[in-house]
């Protein structure tokens, strides 16, 4: 027994010197690089493919690029309204055929709406890629958008805002904190729109959006599975190819956010069971050099249970149900945010300057080396598990070539996140999470009064 238990307890050591190994060594060694070949048609469309063999089967993506920053003020809910209404029925597809004939051939089908991009996908057996090329190019030239449809899609979106926001406590907490941080540029609405632009919206305003944006120049497809190269390109000109050229030049004029001058702070109330607490900042934009510390800096700050802002107000002081918190980086300028649950009988006042401390400290001291090798660490686990499928490999492809402009990004973000030192991340703290770029928002359950 004795000897078993010095067994055990060898083992034991070495497996917590392997643990504190991991917790402290460089990342894993860098995954290869994706392959691709990358090209614009005639009419515009840009065509990515990537080639893979191992499974046979292949993924199609199609990025619009149009989201919600590309609606005007009054009209907000246009981009992820058409999300829906892409697949209600083109000149030779009746409505809902293009998610039925691909679940036929043991596919899948979706698709989704962000700030910056509507997204279509299909994932199906290699032999059909005929017809998802074909489906696609279809739905792009000859979608069909009557009042009906339109109207009843309308109804559908209304309800799915309904559970998905209004019915859901805190479901109205991203709409709050960007309707009160922005003040100018189109981040300031959000994806699913209102229900008052919703109902004012009309079918001229719909085929208007539709005809503007959803245009081969405004398109990216990005191929990857099981295919010959050559033979993917012919398909491609044969099906996306056809679709006439626009007219005229996709409108890019988004209106930029003024900087903020000082720092704002805000009340209001809903019908919630707590308050909330928000401090925010505006930041930079995906792909700008600072983004990469900025990412360490909201993973050391607010991601997730062992974030310092959840250790510090949930576990230590005990003044939050929940503390969490994101650097949202995406295609224009956008927001870091810290978020507080508020425990009943704690001041919102006293949680924000908890939650402002926090942030403060982290433009004062740098961060630890097993902090910043932490981050380093899960980064390059997301950024190999995100590379698994013919999905998000396509997905990383296209992000690069819409968001970034630039397709060597897919590869070339691994190399930047492992180079970054704690120095970087002090430095972007200090250059953004500055006292006149901040906001505080305190959300009060109805019914409530003062800071309470």
């Amino acid at each position: 027994m004795a000897r078993v238990s010095r067994f055990l307890a060898a083992v034991a050591l070495v497996a917590g010197v392997i643990y504190a190994a991991a917790q402290t060594s460089s990342a894993a060694v860098r995954p290869p690089k994706l392959p691709y070949e990358i090209t614009t048609l005639p009419n515009g469309l840009t065509l990515v493919l990537s080639e893979d063999h191992s499974t046979p089967i292949v993924h199609l993506q199609i990025w619009y690029h149009v989201g919600s920053k590309n609606e005007r003020r009054g009209r907000t809910g246009f981009a992820h309204l058409f999300e829906h209404l892409m697949f209600k029925g083109s000149k030779n597809v009746l409505p809902e055929a293009h998610t039925s004939m691909i679940s036929s051939i043991g596919g899948q089908s979706n698709a989704y709406t962000t700030e910056d991009e509507t997204v279509f996908w299909e994932t199906v057996p290699a032999q059909y890629l005929p017809l998802v090329f074909w489906l696609e190019a279809d739905r792009m030239a000859t979608l069909k958008i009557d009042k009906d449809t339109f109207t009843n899609e309308r109804d559908v979106v209304k309800e799915e805002r309904r559970m998905r926001v209004d019915n859901q406590p805190f479901g109205r907490l991203n709409e709050i904190i960007y309707d009160q941080a922005f003040t100018t540029h189109p981040y300031k609405h959000a994806t699913i729109g209102s229900m008052v632009d919703l109902e004012a919206a009309s079918v001229d305003d719909v085929r208007d959006f539709y005809q503007t944006y959803y245009v081969p120049a405004n398109a990216t497809a990005v191929l990857v599975g099981d295919f010959d190269a050559v033979q993917a390109t012919q398909l491609a000109a044969q099906y996306l190819g056809r679709v006439p050229k626009a007219q005229k030049e996709v409108p890019r004029d988004i209106p930029k956010e003024p900087p903020q001058t000082q720092e704002k702070r805000v009340t209001v109330r809903e019908n919630w069971p707590l308050p909330a607490v928000v401090v925010a900042y505006h930041i930079t934009y995906d792909g700008n050099l600072d983004s990469y510390p900025l990412h360490i800096a909201a993973k050391v700050l607010s991601d997730g249970q062992t974030s310092r802002i959840y250790q510090k107000l949930v576990y230590d002081k005990q003044m939050a149900v929940a503390a969490f918190g994101n650097a949202n980086l995406i295609e224009d300028p956008n927001l870091f945010y810290a978020v507080a649950l508020v425990q009943p009988g704690h001041a919102t006042e006293d949680v924000a300057k908890e939650l402002i401390a926090e942030v403060e400290k982290l433009k004062n001291e740098p961060i630890t080396d097993h902090e910043l090798q932490r981050a380093k660490n899960q980064f390059a686990r997301d950024y190999i598990l995100s590379r698994e499928s013919d999905q998000q490999k396509a997905l990383q492809l296209a992000h690069a070539v819409v968001i970034h402009r630039d397709i060597r990004t897919a590869d070339g973000e691994f190399d930047i996140f492992q180079n970054i030192n704690a120095g970087e991340v002090q430095r972007v703290a200090r250059t953004y999470f500055r006292p006149e770029n901040r906001m505080v928002l305190t959300v009060l359950p109805s019914g409530k009064v003062g800071g309470q």
